[in-house]
């Protein structure tokens, strides 16, 4: 690994975390949220637009581009960056969470899996190397180890694919042929503090350039995912950012950042404003295809600076929404991103003030 990639803790609020990793494609300031793009592109918003929402990293889908168009033929554009045109740090999961999805079209055993496509039925098989490769053809700053999700509950699984995760890791960084993208192992263990302890150890002592913790936000509860961030925080190396994969409302934030976690990622705020929904920052969401809005001259949220709720009303949103324009999937996108990229600058410089607690306190549980 290169000297690209150096993580530097700039403050401490409690468990809460202020850092600055650096990738070369720029510099990480976290806590920080990431907007999914799954396909190469964050659903109904482009490139220019995450950069006013203030996004500052984006995660694409090794599954997904594994498919469609194929990760060589993104190699042969130059890579994710130039072929989507984001500048700026990107994240690739390892397409282990979408293939062992697929259920009875998957099928695992110790050296990978092999799936039916959701395209087109045809069959292909992941192993770590797989992954890395088609990883290392995406390029992107940052990249995950193959894992094994395992059902949350069920202990004898849980530790099956803990076990099988952690052998993955080991050729995955036997596999890495690139210095210049970060290979980032991940914790699992479903919701079993024994396992999870045991899983947060062995990556820790792999001594990846960041630790993930994944299986969670799967089904279980909040309680359990709370707890379970608890008791890995104090096994997990203070100099990696720790990044809680697939975790997106703002209550998951705060509540992740008061326990350790320093970078989320979430298809949340797209989907909801796909799906008429506005988040809100203090919990909930507005449905604005509700008729009581039809007359609401109201901004979404009359304390948000983001450009939909400082240019457009309630009202001409659900208009939006009943004429079903494409534009609705946009303008509250903007709104759902805004309100979580900010929410975790906010904490951010929370931290660095040394007020955390109080700034979090509405939020905890």
């Amino acid at each position: 690994m290169t000297d690209s990639f150096t993580h530097t803790l700039e403050a401490r609020d409690g468990r809460a975390r202020a850092g600055r990793f650096t990738t070369p494609h720029g510099d990480l300031l976290t806590p920080v949220f990431a907007p999914v793009g799954t396909a190469a592109t964050v659903k109904a918003i482009t490139p220019a637009q995450l950069e006013e929402l203030g996004a500052s990293l984006v995660l694409a889908n090794t599954y997904h581009l594994y498919l469609r168009p194929g990760d060589e033929l993104v190699a042969e554009m130059g890579g994710l960056h130039q072929f989507m045109q984001w500048p700026h740090p990107m994240l690739t999961d390892s397409g282990g969470f979408q293939v062992f999805s697929l259920g009875d079209k998957s099928r695992i055993d110790d050296e990978g899996v092999t799936f039916k496509s959701h395209i087109d039925g045809s069959t292909h098989r992941f192993t770590p190397e797989k992954a890395i490769q088609i990883q290392e053809n995406l390029g992107a700053d940052i990249m995950m180890a193959f894992d094994e999700c395992s059902d949350p509950y069920y202990y004898a699984y849980s530790e099956q694919a803990m076990k099988r995760t952690h052998a993955w890791l080991l050729r995955c960084q036997q596999a890495q042929t690139r210095d210049d993208m970060a290979l980032f192992g991940i914790v699992q263990g479903g919701i079993h503090e024994d396992l999870r302890k045991q899983s947060a150890e062995f990556v820790a002592e792999a001594d990846t350039p960041g630790i993930a913790i994944g299986g969670l936000s799967v089904g279980e509860t909040k309680e359990e995912m709370h707890r379970v961030l608890e008791a890995i925080d104090p096994l997990l190396p203070e100099d990696k950012p720790r990044y809680l994969m697939g975790v997106g409302t703002p209550e998951d934030l705060v509540n992740g950042v008061a326990r350790g976690i320093d970078i989320f990622d979430c298809v949340l705020p797209t989907r909801m404003g796909r799906n008429h929904a506005a988040m809100l920052r203090k919990g909930g969401r507005l449905n604005l295809k509700n008729a009581p809005f039809a007359h609401d001259k109201q901004p979404i949220d009359p304390e948000c600076s983001c450009y939909t709720c400082q240019t457009f009303t309630r009202a001409y949103l659900r208009h939006l929404i009943v004429s079903r324009e494409m534009l609705s999937a946009t303008l509250l996108s903007i709104h759902n991103l805004y309100t979580l990229i900010q929410l975790a600058k906010d904490m951010r410089q929370a931290i660095l003030n040394g007020v955390f607690e109080q700034f979090a306190e509405p939020w905890l549980v």
